[in-house]
């Protein structure tokens, strides 16, 4: 088996798509941006003989991934799932668009330079690249692998959340063009995922604030009185093991060459949310409002339809259900903070 590098392999996805890559008997080396970080990836990778790290510490530098990717002449496969995502930015375009930008176009310039025998590289992109916020609650609409966010760079300058969605978008639009203008040895193709949920990669978590995704399910968990505000969010969602498969056919699969692969399962809302962990824990959820049972399916109807048939049949696996990914989320946070 090959040996597949991933940078940013810390983090909540690249985790999950790291312990995937080992289980299927890949050897993965991953950048972090610190051996404290390299080494927790290490004891939660599933075999830490297959997986050794290599420190970045910023990623936005040109050359950043040089040695990481020099280093490693047995690499054919590069995974790049390091980007900003939070929401705690002053500066929108020093702190989220140009980083993500920079990156992206750095990793792609080192495989170039220095990855010869990189014949396959994956580019961890989103759903936020798919469609912006304006476009997503547009009722009756569809999108699909083919659709792209119509956001400007002045919109995303607007605050954090839409320089979110462009960053994702400026960053994914950059790696196409790179292997448009530039003809590199290697494929391209990318990972949308929508809003992520599912366990964390390890039970070694601290309950208190989870990451951005994960935080929504987390976040009703925590609520203390039936008489709670919850926090509305209509939107689409799916399991973090389906993406981490996702990053595996996206460079195993002939047919996923060149594709954009959108990972959505379906849609959710706060409701669904509430009406799991009701039936799933009552004990748990007695503080937990109920809110209105059945309303998710009227509220759903509001915004578009994302489409995603090609990518499920590329993917050829059936994708885990929101009802259950809600409900193995859940299932964690209970039993680390010992209420099961």
């Amino acid at each position: 088996m090959t040996t597949v590098l991933v940078s940013g392999a810390s983090g909540f996805i690249a985790l999950h798509t790291v312990q995937e890559l080992i289980k299927q008997g890949y050897t993965v080396v991953g950048s972090v941006r610190s051996s404290e970080k390299g080494e927790y990836v290490k004891n939660a990778s599933g075999n830490p003989e297959k997986f050794s790290y290599e420190i970045v510490k910023d990623i936005a530098e040109m050359g950043a991934f040089d040695e990481f990717v020099k280093n490693h002449p047995e690499a054919t496969v590069f995974l790049h799932t390091a980007s900003p995502f939070h929401f705690n930015v002053t500066d929108v375009e020093k702190d989220l668009l140009q980083p993500a930008i920079r990156g992206t176009k750095s990793a792609l310039q080192s495989i170039k330079d220095h990855g010869s025998n990189i014949n396959r590289v994956v580019v961890t992109s989103s759903y936020a690249a798919i469609a912006s916020a304006e476009m997503d609650s547009k009722a009756g609409k569809e999108y699909d692998e083919t659709s792209w966010n119509d956001i400007t760079w002045e919109k995303a300058l607007e605050n954090p959340l839409v320089g979110y969605y462009g960053s994702k978008t400026f960053a994914e639009r950059a790696a196409w063009e790179f292997v448009k203008e530039q003809k590199p040895n290697f494929v391209l193709s990318t990972v949308n995922p929508a809003y992520v949920f599912g366990p964390q990669p390890t039970d070694d978590f601290n309950s208190e604030k989870l990451n951005t995704s994960s935080e929504i399910i987390n976040a009703a968990i925590k609520l203390s009185s039936p008489n709670a505000d919850v926090y509305p969010v209509n939107a689409s969602a799916v399991d973090v093991r389906d993406v981490a498969k996702a990053h595996l056919v996206a460079f195993e699969k002939e047919e996923a060459k060149n594709e954009r692969l959108v990972l959505i399962t379906g849609s959710f809302t706060q409701q669904d949310i509430l009406d799991v962990l009701h039936k799933e824990f009552p004990k748990q959820a007695e503080n937990i409002p109920v809110g209105t049972p059945g309303s998710q399916k009227e509220e759903i109807k509001t915004r578009c339809t994302p489409r995603n048939d090609k990518t499920r049949k590329i993917l050829g696996f059936p994708l885990i259900s929101i009802e259950q990914t809600i409900a193995d989320s859940a299932q964690q946070i209970y039993k680390v903070e010992n209420k099961l």
